[in-house]
């Protein structure tokens, strides 16, 4: 079979390195294509160039090449329609319509529907103009949890201090910071608890859990400085036990695709559940329609089944007649190389000697490099994922960083501290 993939970071370069060890593609003719790919992804699949805004492009180059199933990794596509428009023209898609795809695409749309659905979540409210925003405040006490309602490349949260902070966070919010994504705006209450991600693969009627993961959003060492995309995961979340999992799959996941089932919006690809775990229990923060990034790359390298198969099940609707997901007992750990300037403006060009830092068995995975002639150089402000293998978070974070120090780029950064919270809990035994 041929498959595409749509992307190019690392998330993209994750999905890339595990689709090629599929049983689908292990045929001579078999091709993995990659759109538009990376430099790393380029040691799995065949890099083209093709607009996936351009619908029609894609599915002409699915029909000429003789696509059997197309993988979208990034949420933009999804929400703008593109497997709506592969499947209609007969081509098989992993990734939810653009209808489901709300889940992600509109945080109040999800609000909605846990109200319906009666799935845990904070307080809110939807909110169209400043001075309606503003006016909402008085329902909500310090801190303020201030959302835009579209997609905002994971920086569209702001966790306001104080009264005077989130209006000001407000009018930034309302005056275009986030462009489209901020016309309307989500106020909810704060939770308290630690976050953890729950992932789980379905047709729309079959469910599979797929792993559990914990990532680190801020950009400074102990969780300080702005929101990131993601500065680090790890895989599995232990504090994501068995029993919080069936918990989380009971009032959250499967009342969540029942109820997009049952309201005409099926939902079919990977779920992504970002859980607070409150004292009340897990309560949902937010859906993702697609992998996490970089928590994607953990949970590949921890994954055992055949990824192709199991997306391939998930496009035909077949997900019933797949065992369930195997992934390896230990963990794997991923730290997130950053341009300087990043989160802010990153500097672009820096040069990247990867050395021997897969030596010791680590993966590197691009997120955000390109080739100038031989030398591979940053293009992006995530750039490389160096991800590794431990008995434990402790040995898996070790390895990571002994990766990550075999690595020449003298224009990043990255966090020291990745896992920090686990290491600490392994430390007291």
């Amino acid at each position: 079979m041929n498959i595409l993939l749509l992307g190019s970071g690392g998330r993209e370069h994750a999905l890339a390195w595990k689709l090629a060890q599929s049983r689908l593609l292990a045929g001579d003719e078999d091709r993995l294509y990659a759109a538009p790919g990376n430099p790393g992804i380029a040691d799995h699949a065949q890099c083209i160039d093709l607009d996936t805004a351009d619908h029609g492009a894609v599915i002409a180059f699915c029909e000429g090449e003789r696509i059997g199933l197309v993988v979208i990794g990034p949420e933009a596509p999804l929400v703008d329609g593109l497997a709506d428009s592969l499947r209609e023209a007969g081509i098989a898609v992993f990734g939810p319509s653009k209808a489901a795809a709300q889940l992600e695409g509109s945080k109040g749309f999800t609000k909605d529907l846990c109200e319906r659905a009666g799935i845990p979540t904070a307080g809110y409210v939807r909110t169209t103009s400043l001075d309606e925003a503003v006016r909402a405040l008085d329902t909500f006490a310090a801190p303020y949890v201030l959302k835009a309602d579209g997609l905002a490349a994971g920086k569209g949260v702001v966790i306001a201090a104080t009264r005077e902070e989130a209006e000001a966070a407000l009018a930034d919010m309302f005056g275009g910071q986030f462009g489209e994504a901020g016309a309307e705006v989500v106020i909810e209450e704060f939770m308290e608890g630690e976050e953890a991600s729950f992932f789980a693969l379905t047709d729309g009627a079959t469910i599979l859990p797929f792993g559990t993961a914990q990532d680190h959003k801020r950009v400074g060492d102990g969780d300080v400085g702005p929101n990131t995309g993601g500065m680090g995961a790890y895989s599995p979340a232990p504090v994501l036990d068995a029993t919080l999992c069936g918990e989380v799959l009971e009032r959250i996941v499967v009342p969540t695709v029942k109820t997009m089932a049952d309201e005409g919006m099926p939902y079919s690809g990977v779920l992504y559940a970002g859980l607070m775990l409150t004292e009340e229990g897990p309560k949902l923060i937010e859906y993702n329609c697609r992998f996490g990034d970089p928590e994607c790359q953990v949970l590949m390298m921890r994954l055992e089944s055949d990824l192709g198969e199991l997306m391939l099940a998930c496009a035909n609707n077949a997900l019933g007649a797949q065992p369930p997901v195997k992934r390896s007992r230990q963990t794997a750990l991923t730290v997130v190389m950053a341009a300087n300037g990043y989160p802010g403006t990153p500097e672009k060009g820096g040069a990247i000697d990867l050395g021997e830092a897969e030596a010791g068995g680590a993966k590197v995975f691009h997120a955000g490099t390109k080739r100038e002639g031989e030398q591979l150089v940053a293009s992006g402000g995530r750039v490389l994922n160096v991800t590794a293998m431990g008995d434990n978070v402790t040995a898996a974070q070790k390895a990571a960083y002994e990766a990550v120090d075999a690595i020449d780029f003298p224009t990043a950064f990255c966090r020291r501290d990745i896992g920090w919270r686990e290491i600490e809990r392994e430390a007291k035994g």
